[in-house]
């Protein structure tokens, strides 16, 4: 594999970050298993473990074994066909495979601006934890010049992919996660069912906010989405904010309230959590009642318990029909796995 291409499969394996503190496991696949296609060429298993067991364990964090090891078999099989794509297509142009993707992806991307860099401060003040923008102007700049070179890549990638039809049959572990009478949108009989554990102080919960709004907005009628509760102890607001939400979904006002809290992360203490129980229209001495007599506090420790046993030990953690993903993980991610289960069914 050339240089160029080893740069490129190895954007592929940057971790998502999360807030950190019984797997149904899949039938085990022979070496000589098919495990996917592109056009009329197969990848075997042995080819997937070649590459995929070559990848350093701290990759995929804390994960379980299980899930660490399918996601390190699946980005291979992504890494595998996306080379073979690019050097099929650089052999068709006769040119080398580092001059085609210099030209289809390097010479793409646009450097951002210091219009751009102020525009990304401003609107991430979490991010930045106070400093001013000159002290971080160089780290944002890079993380823009990152985040649009992944862009123009997979969109590149998507392009060769989208000539060829390509078909993954690697079956992933799934775990049994109720959504246990918790606040849910989306039809009951939805196809795909999305749960969350989530953390209202968590950053990386935070981040995954707009992805999931973006998810619902664009699988709309095909979604059922429940929230359970993860406060984690290094985040002394995050259990008074899962009580208080727990008393707003009492009065039938828990999403209004849900992204009341995302929004003001940064004020969650009492008097504050009272304010969005107020700005969102609750009675306020059931509100109040209920807060104070800590009405809900088994609700959350079940959820903490369930979240346990099925190996959460970070937030946000998400089950796509019991497929974990875990932390704040991009778009693309989710509409990957979303896609694959809606194709399924």
């Amino acid at each position: 594999m050339t240089a160029s291409l080893r740069a490129l499969s190895a954007a592929a394996l940057v971790c998502v970050t999360a807030c950190s503190t019984a797997a149904q496991p899949a039938r085990q696949p022979a070496s000589t298993d098919v495990v996917a296609k592109y056009g009329d060429t197969a990848i075997t298993l042995s080819e997937v473990d070649t590459r995929a067991l070559a990848q350093p364990a701290s990759n995929f964090g804390s994960m379980r074994l299980t899930d660490a090891l399918y996601e390190a078999r699946r980005a291979a099989i992504d890494d595998i066909i996306n080379i073979r794509l690019i050097e099929k297509e650089a052999a068709a142009q006769k040119l080398e495979v580092a001059a085609l993707l210099d030209r289809e992806i390097g010479g793409k991307v646009v450097p951002p601006t210091d219009l751009d860099i102020a525009a990304w401060y401003q609107a991430n003040p979490q991010r930045v934890q106070g400093a001013s923008i000159e002290q971080v102007r160089e780290p944002i700049r890079n993380l823009l010049s990152q985040e649009r070179a992944q862009t123009v890549r997979q969109r590149y990638l998507d392009a060769l992919r989208s000539k060829v039809a390509i078909s993954v049959s690697l079956e992933a572990p799934r775990q049994d996660v109720a959504a246990a009478g918790r606040p849910t949108k989306g039809p009951a009989n939805a196809p795909v069912e999305i749960i969350e554990f989530s953390d209202f102080q968590c950053p990386f919960c935070l981040s995954a906010f707009p992805t999931v709004q973006q998810v619902m907005k664009e699988y709309e009628g095909r979604i059922r989405f429940t929230y359970r509760h993860y406060p984690l102890p290094n985040h002394p607001a995050a259990r008074p904010a899962a009580e208080a939400s727990a008393c707003a979904a009492e009065q039938n006002r828990f999403w209004e309230y849900h992204d009341r809290l995302f929004s003001n992360q940064g004020k969650l203490a009492a008097a504050d959590l009272k304010q969005y129980a107020t700005d969102v229209g609750l009675n306020m001495a059931d509100f109040t009642s209920c807060v104070d007599t800590h009405k809900f506090a088994k609700q959350v420790d079940e959820d903490l318990a369930a979240a346990n046993q099925v190996g959460v030990n970070g937030t946000p953690a998400f089950f796509v029909n019991g497929r974990i993903l875990s932390g704040a993980q991009p778009y693309a991610v989710f509409k990957r796995v979303i896609d694959e289960e809606l194709a399924r069914k």
